[in-house]
């Protein structure tokens, strides 16, 4: 075989890995900010897929211009040096695109695609034009046409699992998002050197300075906020987190860039307003004193510290998926508790697999601005019902767009699907959130707690709580396992509640 076919297959080999790869990365960078929903990802895939296509046509045009192999070496050097500056333009510009879906409410579907279109559809066309290049300076004769197209299509679709696995399983979990990207680029400046002849010492420049890129340390994400001190922050396994001080020492974890608070902690106080003292006392609302919590998606814990401060003899099961948030919420919010017990976990898939029975199960997992859709089904309320113990509660906190019930309603039909009409109660506690609460037994929540013993500091927040609970809102759609469009459903609650503001 020539030496040339061997490195253009190289060449091939190293694109269809970077290629793949690179969408991999890309949909790591976006989840931070937009989530890992099927949108974020059908954005993604479509992106890369529409830049490929593009990238097949105009490299078909050029391979037939200027059949070089320095030709294409330029296209693959170009699009390595672009791909490294993908995780350094993606911070500055993704926080604009949160800040347009905050204030615009375009929806995360938009937000995404716009932020993927702008980092990788350009590098990623780039590598899409190697392909037809490499079949043009690989034929020598129109009788191989078909075997050289075969090969070198093999070699790239190999190459692109050969991709795909090294940045899901090793790259991004070992070296992080930042440096899976250089990698990528590295490998791209350098199998394109041996073919940029006379320019090879000056192409050496781009893979030097990648490699001190690699090298240097990861550094700090973020270093201010108006709310106060950042005294905290990690891109963790699953998002952007950061904690934040105010001058009066209050603490509160954020998530994704700010777009919400998840967890709040005050010296010396284990009551702190809003949601987070609703789902305090939910659990007092069924037909008996609770001697067990579950609480899924704990964040920092603020409710299960409160839990474990007021009422010691609770069991409480903190379940929380990414562990960075956790074991922050032990050094900064005082998660302890001698009854407290945590677990890194998703939260289905940990009641799937307890065998314990609850009095009270408290859903609060959130990557803003939604829930996740298998936390919002029938299958899932069924699971929850069957791990509550005669008389149980469940207890859902629903963040909304303010003025926009959509979500409350279609949640609320879903709960009473399997819970039954008259069991199913509303907390209005605030703009933009509601506390949904289900009961297994006869008794009215608002009576249950009015009648609860319970601690002076609590007693008003009770007495507050069963003044506002009314019976769910009606109507909505029932979701199921097959069907729970929720990323669709809040992101048409978001243009809705902009097109009012703007009337």
């Amino acid at each position: 075989m020539p030496t040339r076919n061997r490195g253009l297959q190289l060449l091939v080999f190293v694109v269809g890995a970077a290629s793949l790869g690179a969408e991999i990365a890309a949909a790591r960078l976006l989840a931070p900010w937009f989530g890992a929903s099927t949108i974020v990802w059908a954005n993604t895939i479509a992106t890369v897929l529409v830049a490929l296509s593009i990238g097949y046509a105009l490299g078909g045009r050029l391979a037939d211009r200027n059949p070089t192999i320095r030709g294409v070496s330029r296209i693959v050097l170009a699009a390595g040096v672009l791909l490294a500056v993908v995780p350094y333009a993606g911070d500055p510009f993704l926080h604009a695109s949160v800040d347009a879906f905050a204030h615009l409410s375009v929806g995360v579907f938009l937000g995404s695609l716009v932020g993927v279109g702008v980092l990788v559809a350009v590098p990623v066309l780039l590598l899409g034009m190697v392909s037809p290049y490499a079949v043009r300076l690989s034929v020598a004769e129109l009788r191989d046409t078909g075997r050289m197209t075969g090969r070198l299509y093999a070699i790239s679709t190999v190459g692109s699992l050969v991709g795909t696995f090294l940045a899901a399983l090793l790259l991004i979990p070992v070296v992080g998002t930042r440096r899976t990207f250089l990698i990528f680029a590295l490998s791209l400046t350098l199998v394109a050197i041996p073919g940029l002849v006379r320019g090879r010492i000056p192409a050496l420049v781009a893979p030097l300075v990648i490699l001190v890129l690699i090298a240097l340390p990861e550094g700090i994400v973020k270093s201010s906020s108006a709310a106060g001190k950042v005294i905290w922050e990690r891109q963790t396994e699953y998002q952007y987190a950061r904690v934040i001080q105010g001058a009066d020492g209050q603490r509160t974890l954020e998530l994704n860039e700010g777009q919400a608070i998840h967890s709040i902690y005050d010296p010396g106080s284990y009551l702190v307003g809003g949601y987070w003292d609703d789902m305090l006392v939910s659990p007092f609302t069924g037909s008996h004193r609770p001697s067990s919590v579950a609480i899924l998606g704990s964040a920092a814990g603020t409710t299960a510290r409160a839990l474990g401060h007021y009422f010691p003899g609770v069991r409480v099961d903190a379940v929380e998926l990414d562990p960075d948030v956790t074991q922050v919420g032990r050094e900064l919010f005082d998660l302890r508790g001698r009854n407290v017990h945590t677990h890194t976990a998703d939260a289905r898939p940990w009641l799937e697999t307890s065998t314990r029975k609850y009095d009270a199960i408290l859903v609060d997992a959130y990557r803003q601005p939604y829930i996740p859709f298998y936390l919002a089904t029938r299958e899932f309320f069924a699971l929850a019902r069957q791990h509550l113990s005669p008389g149980g509660v469940i207890a859902v906190n629903v963040g909304h767009p303010e003025a926009s019930d959509a979500l409350e309603k279609v949640l609320s039909a879903t709960i009473r699907a399997d819970f039954g009409a008259g069991h199913v109660w509303r907390d209005p506690v605030d703009a933009t959130n509601t506390v949904l609460i289900a009961t297994t037994g006869a008794t009215n929540p608002a009576t249950a707690l009015q009648e609860a013993a319970l601690p002076d500091a609590v007693r008003n927040v009770a007495d507050a709580t069963a003044q506002r609970l009314r019976p769910a809102l009606p109507g909505g759609t029932v979701y199921t396992d097959d069907r729970a469009p929720v990323e669709w459903l809040v992101d048409l609650s978001l243009a809705q509640v902009a097109e009012e503001h703007h009337r």
